[in-house]
């Protein structure tokens, strides 16, 4: 199915911006190096947005050493006086809120709407962690009870952190963790996505700076060559988000030294649509924003629908009127509701689901018209509904990370239960009833680290409780007191 609405004709000058050349930010100064990674924009690729220092052996060398020495004086900091630092740091992130928000839509291909929202929840998380500065040094006593002697629980930091985040939301994703590591007592290096590490890098380098030397890191360029940052000994922990493939070739390179992890993978998250579920306006807006946000590159995007068979024609007409108003384009141009996919082999992925979608019986209809090539030959994908697609069908068991959902029936609460249990992943999910009490009986049998009750996705996420997933999509937990935690460990002391 074609809707007829379409992007106006954009011109070169809304995206084609003088190329930006960052740096590495190492030892409290800005390191340039020899090499440097070409990095082009989604949407329109003959276009680079910028060069992305690649760091050398010895410029990572220089980011470990400086980090470790940095930790014993950070960790010896009054909490109070890390957090009066770290507060002060932040305040840069809204002064350059609008050119970072822009660079970052022309790396990532996501509309400038969201570049802003990556930014705002970057700094909402950011003084968010910095309210627990009262719980870090928190002492938990076990008093003596004739049998035991009396014990202090307390918490240290872990030393030197690695938090490497991706390219959907990367100021949003870092600041689940960065903060309450640097609140925590430990030194951090950062490492942005390499397909789009122009916006990261200047934002976390201009915090970096007001934060003594050390203490916080940037290092950009060749994953390859940025192996030490997880393998190196003086590495304490290294927190990943991404794709499943890439948490397990993290674990590999962490095993030898025996390095924590922290892994935020994929998902293949389920929205279960019952039959007494409220479809009003409100609702299925909240549904399709949890599906198609950042054209479906969302980690704890909806990835199935699954509705009671009673609601399906009502559910699809629906979601299909709010299809039929997207206009696809550049991420800069006021008129674009959804941007590109990230990458060519991102598209190419989502044609060939939708090729066997089709083949094995389903029914996709597809939405909006692709940009006029000429141009603007970026790496488009139209948005799309498949019905009726069978369980195997690829679209159902894998995370499609794209504008294109299938929606799925069941008859029974214990069918909807499981399936969406069947899978490898375990994010998210959500339960969608007019009955809280039969929604929450429903959410507590769901094999996922967050459930939402007639909401998905960010919008509805609490930024105080923690965020992390089960089965292939992870383990470790990010966001309040519990992600504070992860950074930390525990110490028991006992006696008089």
């Amino acid at each position: 199915m074609t809707q007829s609405k379409t992007s106006p004709s954009a011109t070169p000058t809304l995206w084609d911006d003088a190329p930006v050349t960052s740096a590495l930010f190492i030892a409290g100064r800005s390191v340039s190096t020899i090499e440097h990674v070409a990095i082009v924009d989604p949407a329109a690729p003959e276009h680079t947005v910028g060069f992305a220092a690649a760091a050398s052996a010895d410029d990572v060398e220089l980011a470990i050493s400086s980090a470790w020495a940095a930790r014993a004086a950070w960790r010896c900091m009054p909490v109070a006086e890390r957090a009066r630092l770290m507060k002060q740091a932040v305040a840069s992130v809204a002064q350059h809120r609008d050119e970072d928000a822009r660079l970052l839509t022309r790396e990532t291909g996501k509309i400038l709407h969201e570049s802003v929202v990556d930014s705002l929840v970057f700094e909402a998380r950011w003084n968010l962690a910095l309210t627990l500065a009262d719980d870090v040094d928190l002492i938990e006593q076990l008093p003596g009870d004739g049998h035991s002697p009396s014990t202090d629980i307390s918490y240290s930091p872990l030393g030197v952190v690695t938090i490497i985040v991706p390219f959907n939301w990367p100021l949003a994703i870092l600041a689940a963790s960065l903060p309450a590591a640097l609140l925590a007592g430990n030194t951090v290096i950062v490492k942005p996505p390499a397909s789009a590490p122009l916006a990261t890098a200047a934002l976390v380098s201009r915090v970096a700076a007001s934060l003594p030397p050390g203490v916080l890191g940037v290092v950009t360029g060749r994953d390859a060559d940025l192996s030490p940052l997880i393998t190196d000994p003086r590495i304490a922990k290294v927190c990943f988000t991404g794709s499943v493939a890439g948490g397990s070739q993290i674990m590999r390179l962490a095993a030898d030294s025996l390095t924590r992890v922290t892994l935020e993978l994929g998902g293949n998250d389920a929205a279960l649509i019952l039959d007494d579920a409220v479809l009003d306006e409100a609702h299925i807006d909240a549904l399709f924003h949890a599906i198609f946000d950042s054209t479906g590159q969302i980690c704890m995007n909806v990835k199935r629908v699954m509705v009671h068979r009673s609601r399906r024609e009502e559910l699809v007409s629906a979601l299909e009127s709010k299809c039929a108003q997207i206009v696809l384009g550049h991420g800069l141009d006021p008129h674009t509701t959804h941007g590109p996919v990230h990458t060519a082999s991102a598209a190419a992925r989502q044609h060939a689901l939708l090729d066997e979608a089709r083949a094995l019986g389903a029914e996709v209809r597809e939405f909006a018209e692709i940009p006029d090539q000429a141009a603007l030959p970026g790496h488009f994908v139209r948005p799309a509904l498949v019905l009726d697609a069978p369980a195997s069908a690829r679209i159902v068991t894998e995370e499609q990370f794209g504008p294109i959902i299938p929606i799925l029936t069941f008859d029974t609460d214990e069918e909807a239960i499981a399936l969406a249990n069947d899978t490898w992943a375990g994010l998210c999910g959500s339960v969608w009833s007019a009955d809280t009490g039969r929604a929450r009986r429903i959410a507590a049998q769901l094999e996922v680290g967050y459930v939402w009750l007639n909401s998905h996705g960010a919008a509805g996420l609490d930024l105080r409780a923690p965020f992390g997933g089960v089965k292939g999509s992870g383990f470790g937990r990010e966001q309040g007191i519990h992600g504070l935690r992860d950074f930390m460990d525990t110490r028991a002391v006992s006696g008089a």
